[in-house]
């Protein structure tokens, strides 16, 4: 399936704003994501499991807070990061 990548994340992608990988959950797709592009589940998850607070994450136009919501092969996946600065 179809992942957008944010632009703070694009360093681990080679620049692609859009990558495919695969899953039956969220939780799976990261974890392809991370086989592919090794360390960017990390900016997105913590180290208990947890989606990060600055981190969004999107099937179609349904936002997702569970990392075991599944996902079908025509789903499209959206990562977003939220930015602050002063």
């Amino acid at each position: 399936m179809k992942v957008r990548i944010p632009t703070p994340l694009r360093s681990y992608t080679h620049q692609q704003s859009v990558v495919d990988a695969q899953g039956t959950t969220m939780s799976d797709l990261l974890d392809d994501l991370d086989r592919r592009f090794p360390g960017i589940r990390f900016r997105m998850v913590d180290e208990q499991g947890r989606l990060r607070q600055h981190m969004k994450l999107w099937i179609g136009q349904d936002a997702v807070t569970d990392l075991s919501t599944p996902l079908s092969g025509s789903d499209e996946v959206t990562i977003m990061q939220a930015l602050s600065g002063g």
